[in-house]
């Protein structure tokens, strides 16, 4: 037993190491963590959007951040390594928290999904689902559910472990919202389809509207002064004296 329990005491460790790395670098668009164990030290592989966060000045934050995982994890020799994501829009969570941002806005969570979805689809992915779940009406509404999906996603049996999942909350401020994106990389064979070649995007979806362009245009058009110079002011008539007659123009002689 004594095998048995170390590995899953390992495994454990790395699942506190990810969601530990997940909160602190979530400003550096954290998407991944890779944990290697060799016999001399423990290789962290991390991928994020902004490599400079993470590294800091002189690369004080990434040392400062191994000390923290050495002593709260008991690693020994922990090197973590810093890589730059090649591509956001094939990433679920980065894609799930640019949703939630989006709704914390206020802006529309249909038109949210639709735009997000033909940027995944749009950069290539094979099959992509996005799930919108809670609070999606106004303050005091009833729960609901969107689901926006383009291509081929599996989600069950020995095909479903080949696609990337990424869920994240929102908190705007009618209640919490749930967003689940599944999506297929590009070049993905699957046992029982084999290589993809054409993906059909529903024309919906290949057409929707920028969410931020939608959003200025309604600024616009509920503002349509903003930006203007002012109009010049009328001159009005001078007033009457109360309680008496006009003044008396000038006397002829």
């Amino acid at each position: 037993m004594g095998i048995e329990r170390k590995f899953v005491e390992e495994a454990i460790v790395r699942y506190q190491v990810s969601n530990f790395l997940e909160k602190e670098l979530d400003r550096a668009g954290f998407t991944h963590v890779d944990i290697q164990r060799t016999p001399m030290v423990t290789r962290i592989a991390v991928e994020v959007t902004t490599p400079g966060r993470v590294i800091g000045k002189k690369g004080r934050t990434i040392r400062d951040l191994t000390d923290m995982i050495a002593g709260e994890f008991k690693m020994e020799n922990p090197q973590i390594s810093v890589v730059e994501t090649a591509k956001p829009e094939l990433e679920p969570r980065l894609v799930a928290k640019k949703i939630c941002r989006f709704i914390e806005m206020g802006k529309k969570p249909r038109a949210i999904l639709h735009s997000a979805l033909r940027d995944i689809m749009a950069n290539g992915a094979l099959g992509a689902e996005i799930l919108a779940a809670g609070k999606l009406a106004a303050k005091g509404g009833r729960s609901k559910a969107l689901r926006v999906m383009a291509g081929y996603v599996p989600k069950a049996g020995e095909p479903a472990r080949l696609v990337k999942v990424g869920h994240v909350t929102a908190y705007p401020k009618s209640g919490a919202i749930g967003i689940l994106v599944r999506l297929v990389l590009p070049g993905t064979v699957f046992p029982d389809k084999g290589v993809v070649t054409k993906v059909e995007i529903p024309k919906l979806i290949a057409h929707a509207e920028d969410v931020a362009e939608t959003r200025s245009v309604r600024e616009e058009a509920l503002d349509p002064l903003k930006g203007a110079t002012a109009p010049p002011r009328r001159r009005m008539p001078p007033r009457r004296p109360m309680g008496g007659s006009a003044r008396p123009g000038p006397r002829r002689h």
